[in-house]
């Protein structure tokens, strides 16, 4: 049996050069991460790796710690950014599903601590919303902790733990992390409408978050017997499960089943997911395996971007050389589709941004389809894997095309009081004549 503590005494367990892993996004383990700087003057070289983050925790937001603690974050949020420049912060470059995998091997974890649920009436702990690499840290950590929580929603799958695999149990009961769901703008439902055209029936589906893929859940509202294989579960698709247009039918992989590896939304979607058999939570080095994605017919991967340049390579995790937020499953899922029978993965974007002109100090608009990326720029999606590209100003599929096709046809869909300037541009790169 797991020995009840206070996060108080959980920190005194953390020693020099220890490597800590802790829950992703809402399943960050809040009481133990808010008191971790405490021990402070008692270690030295604590590594504690992380994904998108949501505390500012004192640990790594104070300067005077960072040489008790390093963080390693798979994820950017905010939080990291923001406090990069203290210097003890460091971004690691993964493919989602081979994120736990890799950085284990390379430093197995000593401590591996979550939220989670309660144990049920047979001693199994749900790890609730998240099992993108919280499952595998179960299997290898040294020391097990679970912050065990009676708010956080039981769920299903392959993220199911019993109490004898768990060294501590700390009692907690704060609330769970929530996000915004914003409500689509007029390009938002542009895009939404043109990729929406692209979704057969019986389609098995991965979004993400925000304006685009909300629209996009409007916009299938009149689609039959969708499916979901997904990395993150909406607020999105829950509708659409509510609207009957999600059954999972005709899936060919886990049919009737909605597989993601981790959720986050609102408290409805967390009430959504108590106790609900028929989503299903894998651990993200299967469900985020382009081979496993591409076992559904018709897998259609919907995902966004910063900046795409003329030959289709997209950065959506930096701008320049600085880290922004992580390459997450954007190529496992993009590959995946298409590894699928008629899969299609498309890459949306607005035409263009406003950004604070660094000479003037004034806002600007710019184009966010490039002649090249920005230098430093980290290539997320690679030219070879791009499928479809969608602005509010059309979608073409780059599959199979030439530069100077591609060339043209992203310029089809820039904003237009750019595209004379992107074709200069081109010409004297010698991609177009």
């Amino acid at each position: 049996m797991p020995k009840v503590i206070t996060a108080e005494q959980a920190v005194q367990l953390v020693k020099s050069n220890d490597h800590i892993v802790v829950g992703m996004t809402a399943a960050e383990p809040q009481n133990f991460m808010r008191i971790l700087h405490t021990v402070a003057d008692q270690v030295n070289n604590v590594v504690v790796s992380n994904c998108l983050p949501i505390l500012e925790a004192e640990f790594f937001t104070n300067p005077k710690y960072i040489d008790s603690f390093k963080v390693a974050g798979w994820f950017y949020t905010n939080t990291l950014r923001k406090y990069h420049k203290n210097g003890n912060i460091s971004f690691i470059p993964n493919h989602l599903h081979l994120a736990g995998k890799k950085r284990f091997e390379h430093m197995p974890p000593d401590i591996f601590i979550t939220a989670a649920s309660e144990p049920d009436e047979h001693g199994y702990i749900s790890l609730s919303i998240q099992n993108v690499y919280e499952r595998d840290a179960v299997d290898v950590a040294r020391l097990v902790i679970v912050e065990t929580n009676p708010n956080f929603p039981r769920t299903y799958g392959d993220n199911q733990i019993h109490i004898s695999q768990v060294d501590y149990i700390i009692h907690a009961n704060y609330p769970v992390p929530t996000i915004s769901n914003p409500e689509p703008n007029e390009k938002d439902m542009k895009i939404g409408e043109e990729i929406a055209k692209h979704i057969p029936d019986g389609a098995t589906i991965q979004l993400g978050i925000g304006g685009i893929p909300n629209a996009v859940s409007y916009f299938l509202k009149d689609k039959k017997d969708l499916g979901i294989h997904t990395e993150m579960f909406t607020n999105g698709m829950m509708d659409l499960i509510k609207h009957g247009v999600v059954t999972g039918k005709k899936k060919n992989f886990m049919p009737e089943k909605h597989v993601c590896a981790f959720a986050f939304g609102s408290k409805d979607l967390y009430d959504f997911l108590h106790e609900n058999k028929d989503v299903y939570f894998m651990r993200g080095i299967e469900a985020n395996d382009p081979h496993v994605i591409g076992n559904n017919d018709h897998q259609v991967s919907i995902n966004t971007t910063i900046e795409i340049d003329l030959t289709g390579q997209v950065c959506s995790e930096s701008i320049g050389h600085v880290q922004f937020s992580g390459t997450g499953g954007q190529a496992d899922t993009a590959i995946g589709a298409q590894n699928a029978k008629y899969g299609k993965s498309f890459i949306a974007l607005y035409s263009t941004a406003m950004v604070r002109n660094p000479q003037t100090g004034e806002k600007e608009e710019i184009s966010k389809i490039v002649p090249t990326l920005k230098p430093g720029a980290a290539v997320t999606l690679s030219r070879s894997d791009v499928d479809y590209v969608v602005t509010e100003h059309g979608c073409v599929c780059l599959r199979g095309t030439t530069i100077e096709e591609r060339v043209k046809l992203l310029i089809s869909i820039a904003h237009p009081k750019f595209r004379d300037e992107l074709y200069r541009e081109a010409k004297k790169l010698e991609w177009i004549f």
